[in-house]
């Protein structure tokens, strides 16, 4: 908030046309206003600011807004858009340093003149050229299915598998700490990262999960056909009968080895006969497809 108020902005001006000076505005000022000695009147540079501001616009405080940009001009947003085409992986902070203009104006440009959106990489599996027609088959097959029976979405069960490391991560282009010296702190991580493997099914009834794969002392172990149909066996039936499975429930699971294998399918395929979307299943999952199921977009996040 501004110390002074306008009425001592006006006597300042006034005072210093009258004596042409300065330091004896000052002096005028703090005998008008009774300001002790000990306490500041405004400064040269003020009065200076005040007197320039009255003689350009007929007051003692310049105007706000209404400025022409200095920055966002045209030229320069054409400029932006040309780098940006021609280089459309350049970071926004490399673009500003060859283009020399700051950071903050190139992002301001990108963002309200040109509307980008800063978009996050999103790390996916390569796709072969027939996965496309494959995935097309699919999400037809389900659409015709759901319009025959709008109640089947709400009988589909979509399974996967996530691996979560237990050491965690440490990103040291970015990590700093914040000391008068060196505090010399070391940061042990194992060659190879500990982790869990967890599996969820999802429809919109619930969740059906979390189950890790663990052995008797409870240590992470890996997945393979019999300690996946003894889960399915074990977890997911049981747990799938609770809540409210009927004739028409669909499973689905992704390619993976444990989960196509002959000890795997047999099981459940005696639950869901002709209602499993798998591969070697009575609705063939696409390949290479994780970005389809619901536990990618809604659980592992």
């Amino acid at each position: 908030m501004e110390q002074w108020s306008k009425q001592q902005r006006s006597f300042a001006v006034k005072a210093f046309y009258q004596s042409g000076n300065y330091a004896a505005a000052q002096r005028r000022f703090r005998k008008n206003f009774q300001i002790n000695r000990n306490k500041p009147v405004p400064s040269v540079n003020s009065i200076k600011l005040w007197v320039t501001n009255f003689e350009a616009i007929g007051e003692t405080r310049s105007r706000r807004g209404g400025s022409a940009r200095s920055v966002r001009t045209p030229a320069n947003i054409d400029r932006v858009r040309v780098a940006v085409k021609r280089s459309p992986r350049r970071s926004a902070r490399r673009q500003s340093a060859a283009l020399g203009m700051a950071n903050t104006s190139v992002r301001r440009i990108l963002r309200l003149d040109l509307h980008h959106h800063p978009y996050k990489i999103q790390v996916v599996q390569a796709m072969n050229e027939n996965d496309f027609a494959a995935r097309r088959r699919f999400c037809q097959t389900l659409l015709d299915m759901f319009d025959e029976n709008e109640d089947l979405v709400h009988n589909l069960w979509m399974s996967d598998e996530a691996h979560f490391h237990l050491s965690g991560f440490v990103n040291k282009q970015n990590f700093r700490y914040w000391s008068d010296e060196n505090p010399q702190q070391l940061h042990q991580t194992p060659l190879h990262s500990s982790k869990v493997t967890v599996w969820c099914a999802m429809s919109s009834l619930g969740i059906i999960g979390p189950y890790f794969f663990e052995n008797d002392r409870e240590q992470a172990v890996t997945v393979n056909a019999q300690r996946y149909s003894e889960m399915l066996h074990s977890f997911f039936i049981p747990q799938l009968r609770q809540h409210g499975m009927n004739n028409e429930t669909l499973f689905q699971q992704d390619g993976a080895t444990s989960h196509t294998a002959r000890v795997s399918m047999n099981v459940l395929n005696n639950v869901f006969p002709n209602r499993v979307i798998s591969r070697n299943g009575a609705i063939s999952w696409p390949p290479r497809s994780p970005d389809l199921t619901v536990c990618d977009f809604f659980l592992w996040g």
